[in-house]
């Protein structure tokens, strides 16, 4: 499956949608290599983002939201989140800052689909995929 976003639930957007052509397009190019019998590809590498942990919206004893994601936060998706910088801010203007040993990448933030299941945001990190050379056998 191809997963391309953020957008909202519901919306149609070009940008995105190009996003999705584009890579969907790159997959169905490399399939129809390797079927009509291309015999070597390159080595290449990627750079992709690893699920480290859901973080659910601070709550009260009762389980109700008690702060919201920071607006320096929202739409951020995929940027980098350092120890100390903002992502939830109270009722009261507080703000509560990441908490952290390392820079995480977070997605998914605030979106609308993932409050029923307690997430405001998922953490992820920033990791190198590698494929080496492969050379298909000559038959």
């Amino acid at each position: 499956g191809v997963e391309v976003g953020p957008q909202p639930q519901g919306v149609a957007r070009a940008d995105v949608l190009d996003k999705m052509r584009k890579i969907v397009k790159h997959g169905l190019d490399f399939v129809q290599l390797f079927n009509e019998g291309n015999e070597e590809f390159p080595p290449c590498t990627v750079e992709v983002f690893k699920i480290m942990e859901k973080v659910d919206y601070p709550r009260n004893k009762n389980g109700e939201i008690t702060a919201i994601i920071h607006p320096q936060l929202q739409d951020q998706d995929w940027q980098p989140l350092k120890n100390g910088d903002p992502v939830f801010l109270t009722l009261d203007g507080e703000v509560i800052p990441y908490q952290g040993n390392c820079t995480v990448y977070p997605t998914f933030i605030n979106e609308a689909a993932y409050y029923e299941k307690k997430q405001a945001f998922v953490k992820t990190e920033k990791i190198k995929l590698t494929a080496k050379h492969l050379r298909l056998p000559v038959s």
